[in-house]
């Protein structure tokens, strides 16, 4: 019996449920859904579905409309926490995290660096204090963590990686970042799952008919903890899901809860 895990960077969670997508994300099946870029409080959002998931973790940003994390879960987890606790990183409202018996999940929407890369600075210091929170929690138990991490991080992850090489997403200091993240003994699933799968993507631009084309970006990820790689059963895409920029990803586990 496995457990299912949903991630999908939402750009604005409201405007996913006025189009009617509380089908497509209930055929996922997920047992926890994990959303980034909800752009709203819970009190601006009351939507019947929501209520139907019994632990909701959200953690808002301090300015409206923009950013956000939010878990939904029917397991009832062990604890919840909110942010980094560093006040620096905390404002925007960008990490969730939820303790289950046998790991902890981590929900995230990374900073992304903008244009010409001016907010690289930031990102880096975001990528250095992320990665010692997830460090952290992986000496007491196993850490899953998931959602828009904003870096493809390798050429094989994005459909042009010869002309984006100085832009957003997939600077060298960013995936420099996300190898030192795994090297803390972390698993790209998706990746060592299937290592040379190509044209597998999550994120399209709006511009220029990017996804019909499938020029695309995969920057949205499970990662586990190296002793939790042998329990998992699938990590799989949906780009079939539309109703944002990106689409949602999964990951199967072997039940642990």
């Amino acid at each position: 019996m496995g457990m299912k895990l949903v991630s999908w960077n939402v750009n604005g969670l409201r405007a996913v449920l006025g189009k009617g997508l509380v089908e497509k994300m209930d055929s996922l099946g997920a047992d926890v859904l994990c959303l980034q870029e909800v752009k709203a409080r819970p009190e601006q959002v009351s939507d019947l579905w929501l209520a139907s998931w019994p632990h909701r973790l959200w953690n808002s940003a301090e300015r409206p409309g923009y950013s956000g994390v939010l878990i939904l879960s029917r397991a009832k987890p062990l604890s919840t926490s909110t942010g980094m606790g560093q006040h620096e990183h905390d404002a925007e409202g960008r990490v969730a995290t939820m303790e289950f018996r046998d790991f902890y999940l981590v929900n995230c929407y990374t900073p992304n660096s903008q244009n010409e890369l001016a907010r690289l600075p930031y990102r880096m210091e975001w990528d250095e204090a992320f990665r010692g929170y997830v460090s952290n929690l992986a000496q007491k138990k196993p850490v899953v963590f998931c959602g828009d991490m904003n870096v493809a991080h390798k050429e094989i992850d994005i459909a042009r990686p010869e002309s984006n090489h100085f832009s957003a997403g997939f600077s060298d200091e960013e995936r420099a970042g996300f190898d030192a993240l795994l090297k803390e003994g972390f698993a790209d699933t998706y990746r060592r799952l299937h290592p040379e799968q190509r044209d597998a993507y999550t994120w399209w631009s709006f511009r220029g008919g990017a996804r019909a084309r499938n020029v695309g970006w995969r920057i949205d990820y499970f990662c586990v903890s190296e002793k939790l790689m042998p329990s998992v059963i699938c990590a799989a895409i949906h780009p079939e899901i539309e109703g944002s920029d990106h689409c949602p990803i999964s990951l199967e586990i072997q039940r642990v809860l």
